[in-house]
């Protein structure tokens, strides 16, 4: 009789076991993959990617219960990218984030089967990410952050009205930055202003091209670019020194070491990738239908501190109409 009780006691416990098994491997079904590829860390791409979590979050996908997320950082480096995109393809999962026009062209030179998403890219057509913005047909969509470049020329103008000579600094290498810097250099030629142009191909450049720059120009314009953005603080001590006002296209670049923006709000503009992405590991929609997004909201910005370091009143700076 005791025999007979601890058998039964023991195929119990088994049953237990097994259904405890097949509870966690429906529960591991349950939980979905995300593979994220930044560019380069600073402000507007770590901020870009928080809001894609908060999106995600805000559609029922949370990080540690129904969401897994392997996040790699290039730090700039194109070595870094295709190994750390292979890797995030090797590893299969439902969707695939490129933070940045690198991190984007990595991932797309990789797969053209799992789904992706790219946020903070200036041009997905010029990138060669989607053959539309209606209909992207390939399988990445995302969101643009194209600045509203005019309004911030503008804005430049406006905080230094005798300007005649403007001074512009990017990375040609950048496709995203050539894209801005073609729109305003347009601009500015039809204003009939003369332009001066400086390019740095990586972060090493940025303080002697910004320093031959502002040493001979009334003012500065220097687009969402990634090699001068991880160097904004090295530009702002260099615009400071001589006096030269500064616009920018993002209110980080701002922050670290511009005067004044009107740029995108890179939470919102992650929020916006979020929400498309939870759109997709639902099922209700594919990258390739999935018409790509403009930032829905901008963000006014003056660094109050820069101001009265080139001798503005700060509240003389108004928001652009």
């Amino acid at each position: 009789m005791k025999k007979n009780v601890l058998l039964g006691l023991g195929l119990v416990s088994l049953l237990v076991l097994g259904a405890c098994g097949k509870g966690d491997a429906a529960t591991d079904d349950n939980v979905k993959k995300v593979g994220v590829l930044q560019t380069v860390q600073h402000g507007s791409f770590d901020e870009a990617y928080e809001g894609f979590k908060e999106g995600l979050a805000e559609n029922g996908y949370v990080e540690g219960e129904n969401l897994e997320i392997s996040y790699q950082n290039a730090q700039n480096n194109q070595d870094n990218l295709k190994s750390m995109s292979e890797k995030l393809i090797k590893d299969q999962p439902d969707l695939l984030l490129g933070v940045g026009t690198p991190a984007g062209q990595s991932i797309a030179n990789g797969t053209a089967d799992i789904p992706a998403l790219v946020t903070a890219v200036t041009d997905l057509k010029a990138a060669k990410l989607v053959k539309s913005y209606d209909k992207p047909g390939t399988n990445m969509s995302g969101t643009t952050n194209l600045s509203p470049i005019k309004k911030q020329i503008d804005l430049l103008l406006s905080v230094a009205p005798d300007a005649k000579k403007i001074g512009l600094l990017y990375n040609a290498g950048e496709v995203n930055s050539q894209i801005q810097i073609d729109v305003a250099t347009e601009y500015l030629e039809e204003l009939g202003l003369e332009i001066m142009v400086r390019n740095a191909t990586s972060t090493n450049d940025v303080q002697q091209a910004t320093t031959s720059v502002a040493s001979e120009v009334d003012a500065i314009y220097i687009p969402t670019d990634s090699t001068f953005a991880s160097a904004a603080t090295v530009v702002g001590e260099v615009v400071k020194e001589h006096k030269v006002p500064l616009v920018a296209g993002s209110v980080d670049q701002v922050k670290e070491g511009g005067l004044v923006t009107l740029g995108v709000d890179y939470v919102s503009l992650g929020k916006q990738t979020g929400e498309m992405a939870a759109k997709i590991l639902d099922g209700e929609a594919e990258p390739q239908t999935m018409p790509v997004e403009s930032a829905k909201n901008l963000a006014f910005y003056v660094n109050e501190d820069m101001a009265k370091a080139l001798g503005i009143d700060p509240a003389s700076i108004k928001e652009p109409k």
